[in-house]
């Protein structure tokens, strides 16, 4: 059987064999992790994935999970944070209103 070294930052080196490792592979390849639970201390431990790494821990049979973000999570954003305030503007007016489209139309033509 396939034992894997890895570290924790409280108890040192501990060994791991392939099923106690949680590979995430992400289409963002600067947040791929892998993680694990102590088994001395019992915390997980997460640590990032380099490609090498990736690579060495699927060829010591380390499953794959693959985890694709959406572009939209990645767009750069603009203007200010949204506030507690402003979500419950929002859902009081959902509350309010039956006519959710036709708010919503309003709206887009009253900006123009």
């Amino acid at each position: 059987m396939t034992t894997i070294k890895a570290s924790c930052p409280c108890c040192g080196d501990v060994e791991l064999t392939p099923k106690q490792v949680r590979l995430v592979v992400c289409s963002a390849k600067d947040r791929s992790y892998y993680a694990f639970d102590c088994a001395k201390c019992g915390d997980e431990v997460r640590k990032p994935a380099g490609e090498d790494v990736v690579a060495l821990l699927v060829s010591g049979g380390v499953k794959v999970e693959r985890w694709i973000i959406p572009a939209e999570a990645m767009e750069e954003k603009l203007g200010g944070t949204i506030a507690w305030d402003d979500v419950l503007d929002f859902a009081l007016v959902l509350d309010s209103c039956d006519d959710l489209a036709g708010l919503a139309a309003r709206g887009l033509s009253s900006s123009r």
